[in-house]
């Protein structure tokens, strides 16, 4: 009976054949438009974030469960604005817009009050005003829920701008001579062999 041995690929690093005088660039990573796109979706994660700890904090005894996943949930989007400003990680945008799309539909069911009562709802006589993380008055129900309606044209944004994100291809490489990336001061990501010298 032969041994059979099974090798794993996952962790052997990349072999590139460059040629010599060449290098690897990521062209599409130096236009103004990847670079303003990339900003954009960055901004708009950390927005989300910023709204959904106002939200958190400023109403936390009146929402309902899941008070840890708010907490979470900001913890992903900063993670994500993170590799996606200092990585380029184009393969993190579309779950970005999966997020946004999550945190969208969430928002219109508590800003409409779809599943029960919304913050605007709470404004009326009868219901006690939210208090806040820290045991003070919380925010007052028509600004909670003001924050949820804006939590929507947020993630709307940042759905948009990931898929345009996505489709610029950040990620593709291209040789080029090594003088001609030194001149358009391309950042290089891999050499070719050193000519030999007679």
């Amino acid at each position: 009976m032969a041994l059979v041995q099974k090798v794993s690929s996952a962790f052997v690093a990349q072999v590139r054949n460059v040629r010599p005088g060449y290098v690897v660039v990521h062209p599409n990573r130096q236009k103004a438009i990847c670079k303003l796109t990339r900003l954009v979706v960055v901004l708009l994660l950390v927005a989300s974030v910023v709204l959904m700890l106002m939200l958190t904090i400023g109403g936390w005894n009146k929402l309902q469960g899941l008070k840890p996943i708010n907490f979470v949930w900001c913890l992903v989007y900063v993670l994500l604005a993170g590799a996606i400003l200092f990585k380029w990680a184009r393969g993190l945008l579309p779950i970005a817009a999966l997020f946004a799309i999550l945190l969208m539909i969430i928002a219109i069911v508590a800003s409409t009050g779809l599943a029960g009562t919304s913050w605007f709802d709470r404004d009326h006589s009868g219901f006690a005003s939210p208090d806040s993380l820290f045991g003070g008055t919380g925010l007052s129900p028509n600004v909670l829920g003001s924050i949820t309606v804006l939590l929507i044209p947020v993630e709307i944004a940042l759905i948009v701008f990931a898929m345009i994100g996505f489709a610029q291809g950040w990620n593709v490489e291209q040789e080029v001579p090594e003088d001609e990336a030194r001149k358009r001061g391309l950042k290089t990501i891999a050499g070719g062999p050193e000519a030999a010298t007679a």
